[in-house]
């Protein structure tokens, strides 16, 4: 997995259709694309400022688009651009995102010829009614056949997935997941709900045709999925949008904070403490946690929350550090009635 990205954002360039929660100008606060000399520009001057040993780990990608849906010119102006900066001292190569129903074998030539190394799949659920709600234009089907087809080319595999979409259910997140982690993707992302303002989304929730999950159901189902992919060795890369003023703006509902991942790891930890705790064959009135020091605010949890709910249900936690332990967190001590 490359470790960086040199990020170009092309929002909306190629996209057959509007999906109802896109609007992909709020979400990366662009407007204009990319061209030869901005390629060029951008990319001579992080050959300046990225080491010769960490270039070999960072991919040059194009995102926002449907980047295999785009004009044949542009996309070959993008992929020419990108060339010289490529190879032994250079960059790793090209990551691209697009839909499942623009892949072929065909497009997979041109990418595999032009240095891309990883492509992403906005696959957003595996339930086609959810799909067609969202005005998706492709089908589950599409994900299954083009997931097959880029693996088989020698590609790197990543899938993305939404929780919380219009006629979606946490059961059917969940199956998504388990359907994406079958198709054995080399990462992920999920990107909770974040409902924009002119989107056709948007209307549904002013209107009250969608009602979105509460925030905590969406923490805690994300948390469960980020789980589910990391026990079956696939990263995950991203989980909810990048912190942005633009997005701040315009959202108008759903499950967007800047912290969205760093929420979803304080409740795994929440629950790997009320495991070890029911392991213990006392009612526990107090607990003593070690854990390692870079995971401490993960396992307090955001303004506490996590010692705050085991106080809540008469339990007193405390956290103490341990940098020379393996596990994540251990139960040291209690007290017991």
């Amino acid at each position: 997995m490359a470790k960086n990205n040199i990020s170009f954002f092309i929002p909306h360039v190629g996209c057959p259709h509007k999906c109802s929660f896109c609007n992909q100008h709020s979400i990366t606060g662009q407007t204009d694309i990319p061209h030869k000399h901005d390629i060029e520009k951008t990319l001579s001057k992080a050959m300046q400022e990225i080491d010769v040993a960490d270039r070999a780990d960072t991919e040059i990608a194009f995102f926002g688009g449907s980047f295999t849906a785009i004009n044949r010119e542009y996309m070959y102006e993008l992929l020419s651009s990108a060339q010289p900066f490529i190879g032994k001292e250079k960059f790793k190569g090209i990551r691209i995102s697009t839909r499942p129903d623009c892949i072929d074998e065909d497009i997979l030539n041109i990418l595999k010829e032009n240095s891309v190394t990883t492509i992403e799949l906005g696959c957003q659920s595996m339930n086609d009614i959810v799909l067609t709600a969202n005005e998706r234009g492709h089908t589950r089907r599409d994900i299954i056949c083009s997931s097959k087809l880029i693996k088989e080319y020698g590609f790197r595999l990543g899938l993305q997935m939404m929780v919380g979409l219009y006629k979606s259910t946490p059961e059917i997140d969940l199956h998504t997941a388990k359907e994406l982690i079958r198709l054995e993707p080399d990462e992920a992302r999920i990107y909770p709900v974040v409902i924009m303002e002119n989107t056709s989304l948007g209307d549904l929730y002013k209107s009250g045709e969608y009602v979105p999950y509460s925030f905590d159901c969406a923490v805690e189902l994300s948390a469960q999925i980020l789980s589910l992919f990391e026990q079956n060795g696939i990263p995950v890369i991203k989980l909810g949008l990048h912190a942005s003023e633009v997005v701040e703006k315009d959202c108008i509902g759903g499950f967007y904070h800047p912290a969205f991942r760093e929420l979803c790891e304080s409740e795994l930890y929440k629950k790997e403490i009320s495991r070890l705790i029911e392991d213990v064959d006392k009612k526990v009135i107090k607990a003593v946690i070690s854990v390692r020091p870079k995971l401490t605010s993960k396992v307090i949890g955001q303004k506490k929350s996590n010692i705050e709910y085991f106080r809540d249900i008469g339990i007193e936690i405390k956290i103490v550090q341990d940098n020379k332990q393996k596990e994540s967190i251990r139960l040291i001590g209690i007290e017991a009635e």
